[in-house]
């Protein structure tokens, strides 16, 4: 009898679900209906979620646009061997880059990119892009052109002012390097390859790189995607603000890797306005060739702590010579303020007005001697 209940048991239960199942077909499965309906409310607003957590370039470009250009620069055969726009030295096989696009002929014709940066005419773009040109033209996007005068370049940090027949242009809103944390989004605006104004858009990778030689520059890192064409152009945050020229990237092809750097804004501006008002970038000098202190140094010679910029060379008759500075000293302090870095001790040489004294602090054998220097000028090369 068991038995025979189980059998009718099971019977019962598959009519039960056989029931159901008609019942969901004729009306048309609403609780599967109403579950679809919300798994898709549910991804439109994750999606709508996402996209509002995703940077909008859209305005950016509408208001910033119009503030930047396309530079065309031509200048004949025998100039291009003193021009900066040829690449720096090579770097354990990787090559930094200043970007251009050149094309061959008659004459050689660099492009790049600027921004206005005062609306009676003045627009920023890289040295390397104008420098040794025999005709400068400037494209906004709305298809004018303009002939550009060359006010004044400066190969220390890269940087040259042009100045244009124009008034009331539209000019970018600048921002300041101390604002600018790694990590955060930006976006380039340019003219890669000739294609003018297309926006790239990345991250703040590092801040304060070096790159080789004597700079005064120090970067901004950025992976923002660009290309050669978009040397000069501007390098904007989510404000809307420029905090940085784009001017050289990391590659062993000459195009873009994903290593991108751009010179800082603050940097920039205090150059083109010593070459607006006078033409040059005045900078002093004490005569002397510095480096990082390296650590076995330091706990070699007592240093209490790895701070400071070692003395690797003294200009024979130069200011620090005549102070008193000696080859493996290490300078302290410069004018009172303390010496992190050998970087950081050739912007304090290069901020000494020429004519000015400087009190330098060393380390020497043991004891801290103050050293009174004259500083000299500082000349650029090229």
């Amino acid at each position: 009898m068991s038995a025979l209940l189980r059998e009718w048991r099971g019977l019962l239960i598959v009519w039960i679900l056989l029931a159901l199942a008609l019942i969901g077909v004729k009306s048309n499965l609403p609780f599967l209906s109403d579950a679809s309906h919300t798994t898709q409310r549910i991804s439109k607003a994750s999606t709508e979620a996402l996209r509002k957590s995703l940077p909008d370039f859209t305005e950016l470009m509408e208001k910033e646009g119009p503030a930047v250009v396309n530079i065309s620069a031509s200048q004949s055969t025998k100039q291009l061997s003193n021009s900066l726009s040829q690449p720096p030295d090579d770097l354990s096989g990787e090559l930094f880059r200043h970007f251009l696009s050149p094309e061959t002929g008659a004459q050689i014709h660099s492009l790049g990119s600027g921004f206005v940066v005062r609306s009676d005419g003045y627009i920023l773009t890289n040295a390397h892009v104008v420098a040794s040109a025999d005709k400068i033209t400037v494209k906004f996007i709305d298809g004018r052109n303009f002939q550009a005068k060359l006010i004044g370049v400066d190969p220390l940090t890269d940087i040259a002012l042009l100045k244009i027949a124009a008034t009331k242009l539209t000019k970018v809103l600048l921002g300041n390097y101390n604002s600018v944390h790694v990590g955060e989004w930006v976006a380039a605006i340019g003219s890669p390859f000739g294609f003018e104004n297309s926006v790239t858009a990345g991250i703040v990778s590092a801040k304060d790189r070096l790159l080789p030689g004597d700079t005064y520059v120090p970067f901004i890192q950025t992976d923002v995607a660009v290309n050669p064409g978009n040397s000069g152009g501007p390098l904007f945050n989510l404000r809307g603000e420029v905090i940085g020229i784009n001017s050289q990237i990391y590659s062993q092809t000459g195009g873009y890797m994903g290593v991108s750097f751009s010179i800082p804004i603050d940097v920039a501006i205090d150059v083109s306005e010593q070459l607006r008002t006078t033409g040059k970038v005045v900078r002093g000098r004490i005569g002397v060739a510095v480096r990082d202190v390296p650590k076995p140094l330091a706990e070699e010679v007592g240093l209490p702590d790895l701070v400071g910029t070692l003395i690797i060379g003294v200009e024979k008759g130069g200011p620090a010579d005549k102070g008193g500075v000696r080859l493996g000293d290490i300078a302290l302090r410069y004018n009172r303020r303390v010496i992190a870095n050998s970087f950081e001790m050739r912007q304090f040489m290069a901020a000494t007005k020429p004519g000015d004294k400087a009190l330098v602090e060393i380390w020497r054998k043991g004891e801290i001697k103050t050293i009174q220097i004259i500083a000299g000028e500082l000349m650029a090369k090229g």
